[in-house]
């Protein structure tokens, strides 16, 4: 079939010039790849941090802190009556300091310096399925601060939902930043096809003369950005593997958070997806950005020639 074997040469000739030329693209390469690497390492952080805290809210527990030298047996004995709740365990003033202090390297010292035992006992509770929703854990939280003995109330909820919003601005300030990044390696690769199409002029030329369209001439070059862009995305997430896979094991000491962040899984499909169409298309966009550049300049230069010789 004609269109197939169209499709052939277009491919050979890309293969060719990537091949001919491949000290500048491979600058153009790592540009792409890196700006790749930091634009989906914060997808990656942003999707973990969705990814865990959509976990959490399904264990999320409303906790009662007895006030100081008060017991919790009155509120125990009201709240194991209370429907709202599925369920109400008793946490001991020794046991709320061990789970303290498995949280972080820093809370030993934390203690030390308060002396003793300072985590009261509390009681953990937990809520109905239909509570479990942010607004509706915290309205009963605060329902239950004047229950007798009790010091403090903490909603797991609560807390969730401050790192939601911490998430949507990740989001957001990852959308500009990353924009950023894939225009300035848009441009890397823009600049390499212009210099592609400089060496090739007297081909291009040819290529006119015989009758080649701009569409027959422009299409090996932008699939030869979208090449560029495709392997930068797949280099990109290798990057990202080789730095996921020590983290979700815990090696090096680092925070329990950012273990148990990692260990929530790597990019998901769509996501994957997400990265590769995103440098292909920015690959893409800066080689018809530098096809485009070229011809501008090439008719700038012919019309001041034609100008001079007139």
């Amino acid at each position: 079939m004609p269109w197939l074997r169209l499709l052939k040469v277009l491919l050979l000739d890309v293969a060719r010039d990537l091949l001919r030329h491949r000290g500048q693209h491979l600058l153009a390469l790592l540009t792409l790849a890196s700006g790749l690497l930091l634009a989906g390492g914060g997808l990656l952080a942003v999707e973990s941090l969705h990814r865990w805290v959509s976990r959490m809210e399904a264990m999320a527990r409303i906790t009662l802190f007895a006030a100081e030298g008060a017991k919790l047996d009155e509120a125990e004995a009201a709240l194991k009556r209370d429907p709202r709740f599925l369920s109400v365990k008793r946490i001991s003033s020794a046991e709320g300091s061990k789970r303290f202090l498995e949280t972080t390297r820093d809370a030993g010292l934390m203690l030390d310096s308060l002396g003793g035992e300072p985590i009261p006992e509390s009681l953990e509770l937990a809520l109905r399925p239909d509570l479990l929703s942010a607004r509706k854990a915290i309205e009963v939280g605060e329902s239950l601060r004047n229950l007798p003995a009790v010091g403090d109330v903490v909603v797991d909820q609560q807390r969730l939902e401050a790192m939601q919003k911490s998430a949507a601005l990740l989001r957001r300030a990852l959308v500009v930043f990353g924009a950023l990044l894939m225009l300035a390696a848009g441009f890397s690769t823009g600049n390499v096809i212009r210099m592609s199409i400089l060496s090739r002029e007297e081909e291009i030329a040819t290529m006119r003369l015989v009758g080649a369209t701009e569409s027959f001439i422009r299409t090996p070059l932008i699939l030869e950005g979208a090449a560029l862009g495709l392997v930068a995305s797949v280099l990109a997430v290798l990057g990202l593997l080789a730095l996921w896979l020590p983290l979700s094991r815990g090696v090096g000491g680092l925070s329990p958070l950012m273990v148990q962040l990692a260990r929530t899984g790597f990019f998901s499909w769509p996501s994957l997806l997400l990265l590769s169409a995103l440098g292909t298309l920015t690959g893409a966009m800066g080689a018809a950005w530098g096809f485009w550049s070229t011809q501008r300049a090439q008719a700038k230069r012919q019309a001041v020639l034609e100008e001079a010789v007139g």
